[in-house]
């Protein structure tokens, strides 16, 4: 049978769509599945506000024994606007190690998107470069921590085999033993640093909406520059923290202030993937009340977002988040990072203090469509890395 494309268009493609991981991973212990309600919701373009500038397809591919691949296409003007490049992105992206299946899939997605004009096709963002991104390229026996990709090594190989090059490469680091760390590197530490003008607070509950909207002015500011950034309304801001309280807690958020004005944020989260594991892609009150009891013995803690406004980059605020993450570390027996660049000189001189080692990386694939576009090279973003990029800032 020659493998037929089906974009999803109702209940049944839908399900296939949300139940192919379940069949891709069957067997994989170190997978953990995705809660297939809240994934509904994240590709529900009435629900979620960052579908309301851009446009969203879905495709399954289907082989002689049922759903064989999928994958997610996003359009957004956006983008092109602050870019000036006509480019359209790729995420969810699964599939059964079949070349013919996923070269079928993408000759769908690419038509799609070559009928909106579209001339390059990046990817995986799922869905866009504020959500879990790219492809795991080393260590496939070791399992994901929270927001981190993973999948089988043959996706990298599929995708290269229908056209798709290495645009972008980034990693994780990772201490194992920070709190012993933190103990040798600060013997002689006696408390908060403390700096005339700045003040350093943990994010308050009580005043969420009021601190959530000081974070994302921080971010929208700090991350300006970043490769393929576009600001965060209000409203995306709020979708994407909806459930911010079950993966941190307030005193795993630091917000630095210089005479009242947000400057910069160290945003810590837990690593909950242990726990997510157990709940095989579905929620209920029992598998939730065990959650929270669990939660609470989490050692390992994760520095998913740093960012300092541009205009206080150099400044005295850099020592003020480190000095608050040297204070966390000491409460945890391991710390990593999400996705970081090579080039992000200061990150990385803040994750060797920390004593974070390489650890995971992780890459980002593109393919031209479109003749006027310029070609890809094998391993060089077409995009210009700024001093600042990826998830820390």
């Amino acid at each position: 049978m020659t493998p037929i494309v089906i974009p999803v268009r109702d209940r049944k493609t839908m399900r296939d769509f949300l139940r192919l991981p379940f069949d891709v991973y069957r067997g994989d212990p170190d997978w953990v599945a995705p809660i297939s309600s809240e994934v509904r919701k994240t590709l529900d373009v009435r629900q979620n506000p960052y579908f309301t500038s851009s446009e969203l397809k879905l495709f399954v591919c289907y082989d002689e024994n049922g759903p064989a691949a999928r994958v997610a296409i996003v359009i957004n003007p956006l983008h092109r606007q602050r870019f000036g490049v006509n480019a359209a992105f790729f995420g969810f992206f699964e599939s059964k190690n079949d070349t013919e299946v996923v070269r079928h899939l993408f000759e769908a997605a690419e038509s799609y998107c070559r009928s909106r004009g579209v001339e390059s096709l990046e990817g995986p963002f799922n869905p866009n470069h504020y959500s879990e991104l790219g492809l795991q390229a080393n260590k496939f026996d070791s399992p994901p921590s929270f927001f981190q990709a993973h999948n089988p090594p043959y996706y990298l190989e599929l995708l290269q085999e229908v056209g798709f090059r290495e645009t972008v490469k980034f990693h994780t680091r990772k201490n194992e033993h920070i709190k012993e760390y933190m103990a040798q590197r600060l013997q002689k530490w006696e408390g908060t640093l403390v700096i005339p003008g700045y003040t350093t607070r943990h994010f308050s509950m009580k005043n969420i909406k009021s601190d959530l909207e000081r974070v994302r002015e921080v971010f929208n500011d700090a991350f300006s520059s970043n490769w393929n950034f576009l600001p965060l309304s209000r409203e995306e801001y709020s979708f994407t923290a909806e459930f911010l309280h079950l993966v941190t807690l307030p005193e795993l958020v630091v917000i630095v202030e210089h005479e009242g004005v947000p400057v910069g944020v160290l945003e810590c989260v837990l690593d909950i993937n242990p726990l997510l594991r157990q709940f095989r892609g579905t929620v209920g009150p029992i598998k939730f009340l065990r959650f929270l009891r669990k939660r609470k013995k989490i050692r390992n803690l994760i520095i998913y977002a740093v960012g300092i406004k541009k205009a206080y980059q150099g400044t005295h605020v850099f020592a003020l988040l480190l000095d608050a993450a040297c204070r966390m570390a000491r409460n945890f027996d391991v710390m990593e990072t999400t996705w970081m660049s090579d080039d992000n000189k200061l990150v990385l001189r803040a994750a060797k203090l920390l004593g974070l080692g390489r650890d995971k990386e992780f890459v980002i694939y593109g393919k031209t469509l479109g003749s006027q576009f310029r070609t890809f090279s094998s391993g060089v973003s077409r995009y210009k890395e700024p001093a600042v990029t990826g998830g820390l800032s």
